[in-house]
């Protein structure tokens, strides 16, 4: 991904989105451009139109600290925006996000047997590894009940974009479609900005720009997201409607890939629910054939 691009892109994007009225400038009736013109966002940075120009055209390479933080405050980026922001002027200096390679491999990688174990012994709770790309690179077996939809009859790794924008069974798995498909999006823009050179990412958004205009225009906004907790409804083919609380956790032994575990309040429907998938699940592995250890 072309850093300058992405830096001018995302300033030009949020510039246009900051409403005179909120910064005490009037609107006036003759404005030709949406949002701030280049001159009032300097103003408020504290930076000359030239400097500011030279920003907003990619070169953000060498700004300080200082700067950065008068641009975040200047354009109103929130939290997640101003990570972003870091993101890319790191990006542009060449400082590699913290324990990351420079450039990774396109192919997810094994889970080690460590990691695994620790998921299996999750048991009450949807528990799954996920990397930077959005690839499912490993579940304990309520995750695997739980995401059945996108894991499918096996084949390649379970790619939770992919699901989203390529497969219509996502519309009937998401009941809110719109929004999962906003925070996938921002979620990956995120990535992005910290990682360029995830040639995994990449590839995978080439795949979903061509095949998918609504990822398209989403890709388009520069709209990031911090995902961290919160609450999101499923429908499931299984059991029906649930709604879990989710909380993100970092592994670091392995930057970039997250821990997700989704659980349920205690004693509501969607508990219960989840209970009979737990016990679904349980079933079905009791009915699996177990492995031969003996040797012939």
């Amino acid at each position: 991904m072309d850093n300058r691009s992405e830096v001018r892109e995302f300033l030009m994007t949020r510039r246009a989105r900051v409403a005179p009225e909120s910064v005490g400038i009037p609107a006036g009736g003759n404005r030709r451009v949406a949002g701030l013109r280049r001159s009032e966002a300097a103003a408020l940075a504290g930076v000359s139109v030239e400097y500011y120009a030279k920003l907003e055209r990619g070169a953000i390479a060498g700004a300080s600290a200082a700067v950065l933080d008068a641009l975040a405050s200047a354009l109103q980026l929130d939290d997640a925006e101003r990570a972003h922001l870091l993101d890319l002027a790191r990006a542009a200096d060449g400082i590699p996000s913290s324990g990351r390679s420079r450039r990774r491999s396109a192919k997810p990688g094994v889970a080690r047997p460590s990691l695994q174990w620790a998921l299996s012994s999750i048991t009450d709770a949807i528990a799954f590894v996920r990397d930077p790309r959005q690839n499912l690179v490993a579940t304990n077996d309520l995750a695997r009940a739980f995401y059945s939809p996108v894991i499918g009859d096996g084949g390649r790794t379970p790619n939770l974009a992919r699901f989203q924008f390529l497969d219509p069974a996502a519309r009937d798995f998401y009941p809110d479609w719109d929004l999962f498909a906003e925070m996938c999006v921002a979620i990956m823009r995120a990535e992005a900005g910290r990682d360029p050179h995830d040639k995994g990412l990449q590839d995978l958004v080439g795949e979903l720009s061509t095949r998918s205009e609504t990822f398209r225009r989403l890709w388009a906004a520069h709209d990031v997201r911090i995902h961290g907790a919160g609450t999101k409804r499923f429908q499931h083919p299984l059991v029906g409607e649930l709604t879990l609380a989710y909380e993100e956790l970092a592994i670091t032994a392995e930057p970039g890939n997250v821990l997700l575990v989704y659980t349920a309040e205690p004693g509501s429907p969607s508990a219960e629910r989840l209970a009979l998938l737990a016990s679904w699940s349980m079933n079905q592995r009791s009915a699996e054939p177990a492995n031969d250890t003996r040797r012939g």
